[in-house]
């Protein structure tokens, strides 16, 4: 047996609902059925925009609003419902824009408000909604309340979280807390005297100060901000670290609790849950309602996360767990049981997603061994040294993988690139790389830039129709901030087009097919399937999903029609490693 077809894990048990959120759901349904054009966000298609890698609408080298526009007709054609764009905030970049100065406004290098609200307006005529990233756990060291704290201002220093060292001279940390981005969660600030002083804490880059959420200024702020981009048009958001923003009482030390599997005293605190019933308020306060989508990370995910999704709270959270579990079929199946158990209990739809820009690109995580039934970024980039990546199966088994989840019941989003089939791009030069992590790390960890790479649009050398010819100026444009690989040319959006072979192709089909036969339908059955097989209907739809996450070719049902599928079906099987839509006989 090979080490990619270990045997089947004992089941996971499904989580059991509190009698709170039974009874938030049964309020839920006596409120009658969704009412699908202003609930959309419960089965819509929704495309994540890292906006300097997207497109170059003025040949800097790095992508904008303007370059967004110039593509939104490339976007409808896909057949999205939705743009998500990450934050397009004033920031110095240290974090890609998630170390924000300015919230009500644009970074310069990406355009203005002017071009903001067009791009709101011009995405609502082609039918796509816009949603933004709130970045509400931390801003930058540059905000002006940061910069205020340091010079002495008592107000501002409320505002964040500052606190006297341990030890005699407060030489040592307020507690043992460590960042995300490596090394300890506090920075000790210098005195205007040149002594030092206090600690500030920050549970990423230290230049990412934590707010304070029990500042009642703190939730005013960021309430405003909400507002601001809703009365421009903006149709939600998605919220950034929103397991985070509430610390426990004292910031008691961390004792060796890892965040995402034992109850840190930095995340998922109860008393984040007032704040977004606030937001929740606001957001229903508008016509059509706004909505949110939650990054959250709760450490007891079956009690923990369905607490975010009440009615009166988030609308949905992502599900990550498609994001590392490995390809195979009984670790899918148990990720697909455990997540709609989940949704059950809290009324909100699943959120499926296979990448996003702080993981490594499924074509590759798919392109190595899968020995170990769920991995991490970090244990993923520590293999790239030691493990060549095929990456023509990794390719094959992406696209096995969106056949999967674009029949699955609740919300699909796409990462930028992903309907490319863009593979990682591991072997980015040192000194271009820019993520924080691979700077804190030492180089150790090669960090998320491989991900973030400028997206390949046409031509046959980089940078691939990424930038005009030229700029405003008549001068040549510069090279793209992240380098792409030359083998791209493949795989640009220009040569997939009308190749009914491409993975290009395969997206839009399958977005096309799931509006058509799964929007609609209800929730899922599984079907009598092998050992290494995935197969599933939808209550009322005749549409059937079979996945063969296996090496050997399997029969797919006698009589029936092939819609969609990821590899030639050749005589009625199904290839290994392939995905399928069928229109039952």
């Amino acid at each position: 047996m090979s080490t990619d077809r270990a045997p089947r894990p004992s089941p996971t048990p499904e989580p059991r609902p509190d009698d709170a959120l039974v009874a938030a759901v049964d309020q839920l349904e006596a409120g009658g059925r969704p009412d699908p054009d202003r609930e959309w966000w419960r089965t819509a298609v929704v495309y994540q925009v890292v906006l300097r890698a997207f497109a170059d609408g003025d040949g800097d080298g790095l992508g904008d609003v303007a370059g967004l526009r110039s593509r939104l007709p490339y976007l409808a054609d896909l057949g999205v419902d939705a743009v998500w764009v990450n934050p397009w905030y004033a920031s110095p970049m240290v974090d890609a824009g998630y170390d924000v100065t300015d919230y009500r406004a644009l970074d310069p290098r990406y355009g203005t408000l002017e071009d903001a609200e067009a791009l709101v307006r011009e995405a609502h005529a082609l039918g796509m909604r816009v949603l933004l990233d709130v970045v509400p756990n931390h801003t930058s060291d540059q905000h002006a309340w940061f910069r205020a704290a340091l010079a002495g201002d008592e107000a501002a220093r409320a505002r964040y979280l500052f606190r006297p060292g341990r030890g005699e001279r407060g030489e040592e940390p307020p507690n043992d807390w460590e960042s995300c981005f490596r090394g300890p969660a506090w920075t000790r600030t210098t005195g205007s005297d040149g002594e030092p002083g206090d600690w500030y804490l920050h549970m990423f880059a230290p230049e990412q100060p934590d707010l304070d959420w029990s500042n009642r200024e703190v939730h005013d702020e960021m309430l405003d901000v909400l507002r601001f981009w809703f009365d421009r048009g903006v149709d939600g958001f998605r919220v950034d670290v929103a397991h985070g923003l509430v610390k426990a009482p004292g910031l008691p030390d961390a004792e060796g609790k890892d965040r995402r599997t034992q109850e840190h005293p930095g995340w998922d605190q109860d008393g984040v849950h007032e704040v977004y019933r606030e937001w929740r308020a606001l957001a229903d306060a508008y016509d059509p309602p706004r909505v949110f989508v939650a990054e959250a990370w709760a450490a007891r995910r079956a009690e923990r996360l369905p607490l975010y999704l009440r009615p009166d709270e988030l609308h949905t959270a992502f599900e990550f767990e498609p994001l590392h579990v490995a390809w195979r079929a009984r670790p899918w199946r148990d990720v697909v049981d455990r997540s709609l158990a989940l949704a059950e209990v809290s009324g909100a739809p699943c959120a499926w997603v296979l990448t996003n820009h702080d993981v490594v690109r499924q074509a590759t995580r798919y392109a190595r061994s899968q020995w170990a039934e769920k991995g991490t970024n970090e244990t993923e980039r520590a293999r790239w040294p030691t493990e060549e990546p095929d990456l023509a199966l990794g390719l094959r088994r992406a696209r096995a993988a969106a056949v999967l989840v674009a029949a699955l019941p609740g919300v699909l989003y796409l990462y930028l690139g992903e309907e490319l089939g863009l593979h990682e791009v591991e072997d980015i030069p040192a000194d271009r790389r820019t993520d924080p992590i691979f700077v804190r790390s030492g180089g150790t960890d090669p960090g998320r830039d491989g991900s973030r790479v400028p997206l390949p649009w046409s031509g046959d050398v980089p940078p691939f129709g990424f930038s005009p010819d030229r700029r405003p100026d008549g001068s040549p444009p510069a090279e793209p901030y992240l380098p792409q690989p030359a083998r791209w040319a493949a795989l640009t959006a220009q040569a997939q087009d009308g190749d009914p072979s491409s993975t290009l192709s395969l997206y839009r089909r399958l977005l096309a097919l799931r509006r058509e036969h799964l929007v609609p339908a209800g929730g899922l059955r599984w079907l009598d399937a092998p050992d290494d097989v995935l197969a599933l209907a939808r209550e009322g739809s005749p549409v059937q999903c079979w996945v063969n996450l296996g090496a050997d070719p399997v029969a797919l049902p006698a009589g029936g029609r092939v819609l969609v599928a990821s590899a030639p079906v050749v005589d009625g099987s199904l290839p290994g490693d392939a995905g399928a839509w069928v229109l039952a006989g």
